[in-house]
């Protein structure tokens, strides 16, 4: 059936087309079905349809577009066809049956060339929520992730990695372990992502310092001329399949256990890493609340290496507080180079990254067993690390000269006093974060919270406990509102809500 084709300026992420309702009908085409563009190598689309659409013309999705050429054809023919077959492997899943190493790579095919509709990849994510994966599935899931992506081939080795499960805000510590990595000789090509419901991720940060869109070539180049970057991934083609899963997961807040598995996993194969430490925050709020969970995530992630090929250690970490002082992109930044320059910061942010770089040093055979820690202080301590750190961000376009003197938080500040004398009892890190968020955080860079005291710190009434910037009056007045309706801060003695009776008259 033939049809003029009516450009939408619409991107939705996937190869669709709009049909009039009544065209619909007669090619005996509903929604979520699929139609084929003869005119073009059969071009597969996902039908949508409406009355927006006169009948006789299609509504051509940007993508669809694209893959045409720039300027559309006056017509297309279009005709039904058939659900991929990965659907099929979908409603095996839902029945709770295992799939072949064939199947699972057909489903990830079909998902990273959006072959898929929205309810087939929320069918899928919440199949695999509620059944699970075995061993097997979980390897050949990882192998087709990484399979059906770009990966980077390095001629030198080992190839050293670090990654955070995540869950904790303020918690920087690339900023450190990468430059440290680097400054021993050792090859660390860091890709991060963006904060999807935190207040800044690795890549945001990094972003305050130098560009973070490279590609997979530029990531390698980089990483053999200086020895690490530190990349947005979703800039590159690496594990394309993970950012799509990811997208099908958050409108139902649910993040399955083996798909957290494979994408980690994924992403580290594919920018071919040897040796991979891996930081599993603990403790109330984050996303491994208990010691036994970390284990037997720990336990699953070392295996799941050997099966790749891969030496992965994991560190459980204390998640309950943030790392140091510092929740938003500039103002975690200004943090982490002040410890660079000068070794003056808080003690949970050195620990931490000296902690795990020093594994990492040891894995790479660069620190003797049981000296890695000692060495990364030192490698901290010399001013190593900052040299290094200056290459990188040179080599990623950056000002290499730029000082944590330099980097301002927002201009519009307001102080959280505390209501009474007293210790810290309870610090609430969600609270926080959706605090640094409502000032801007991390889109607006600037935006953030400075925290004055922690758990178990003791305070004086009107003291402040934590110090909101934004780069906007407006969300300044919005975070500080709900800060106060909710403290994030407890102070033992502190009044926490007010109940009145009430009489009918």
């Amino acid at each position: 059936m033939e049809f003029k084709i009516q450009q939408l300026q619409i991107k939705a992420g996937k190869y669709k087309v709009v049909l009039n309702t009544e065209d619909a009908k007669e090619l005996g085409t509903r929604g979520g079905d699929r139609v084929q563009l003869k005119d073009h190598s059969y071009l597969t689309a996902i039908a949508e349809t409406g009355d927006m659409i006169p009948k006789g013309s299609v509504g051509v999705y940007q993508e669809i577009c694209e893959k045409m050429g720039k300027v559309c054809p006056l017509t297309v023919d279009i005709i039904p066809t058939s659900r991929p077959s990965s659907v099929a492997f979908i409603k095996k899943v839902m029945d709770h049956q295992k799939l072949t190493q064939e199947e699972i790579y057909q489903i990830v095919q079909d998902i990273v060339r959006d072959n898929l509709t929205e309810i087939e990849m929320a069918a899928y994510v919440t199949a695999s929520y509620i059944h699970g994966m075995t061993s097997d599935e979980v390897e050949w899931l990882t192998r087709a992730m990484i399979d059906t992506g770009e990966k980077i081939e390095f001629d030198t080795h080992p190839i050293m990695d670090k990654h955070s499960i995540g869950g904790v805000p303020g918690n920087k510590i690339s900023l450190l372990v990468v430059p440290i990595i680097a400054a021993n000789g050792l090859l660390i090509p860091k890709t991060s992502s963006r904060a999807i419901t935190g207040a800044a991720g690795t890549a945001d940060l990094m972003e305050v310092l130098a560009p973070v869109e490279l590609n997979a070539e530029e990531i390698k180049s980089i990483t053999e001329k200086v020895g690490g970057v530190i990349a947005w991934g979703g800039a590159t083609n690496i594990a394309p399949a993970d950012d799509k899963l990811i997208h099908a997961e958050y409108p139902l807040s649910i993040d399955p256990y083996n798909q957290l598995l494979a994408s980690i996993m994924a992403k580290k194969g594919a920018v071919g890493a040897d040796s991979v430490v891996i930081d599993i925050p603990v403790g109330t709020g984050t996303k491994v609340p208990t010691t036994q969970e970390g284990k037997k995530l720990a336990r699953d992630l070392i295996e799941l290496g050997e099966r790749l090929g891969m030496s992965v250690e994991c560190a459980m970490t204390y998640g309950a507080s943030p790392v140091g002082r510092t929740v938003g992109p500039v103002i975690e930044v200004r943090e982490a180079l002040k410890v660079l320059e000068t070794m003056e910061g808080p003690n949970s942010l050195i620990e931490k990254s000296t902690a795990l770089a020093g594994i990492l040093l040891e894995m790479g055979g660069a620190a003797a067993k049981g000296r890695g820690k000692e060495q990364a202080v030192e490698t901290l301590r010399s001013g190593k690390a900052l040299k290094k750190l200056k290459e990188i961000i040179e080599a990623q376009g950056g000002n290499p000269n730029i000082s944590y003197q330099d980097i301002k938080p927002g201009e519009h500040k307001a102080e959280l006093p505390s209501p009474a004398d007293g210790y810290v009892i309870e610090f609430d890190n969600k609270r926080i974060i959706e605090i640094a968020r409502i000032a801007g955080a991390p889109i607006d860079k600037a935006a953030g919270v400075w925290i004055h005291k922690k758990k178990g710190e003791m305070v004086k009434k009107g003291d402040p406990l934590i110090t909101i910037f934004a780069d906007k009056g407006w969300k300044l007045s919005n975070a500080m509102k709900n800060a106060e309706k909710d403290f994030p801060i407890i102070v033992e003695g502190m009044l926490l809500e007010r109940v009145q009776t009430f009489r009918v008259v």
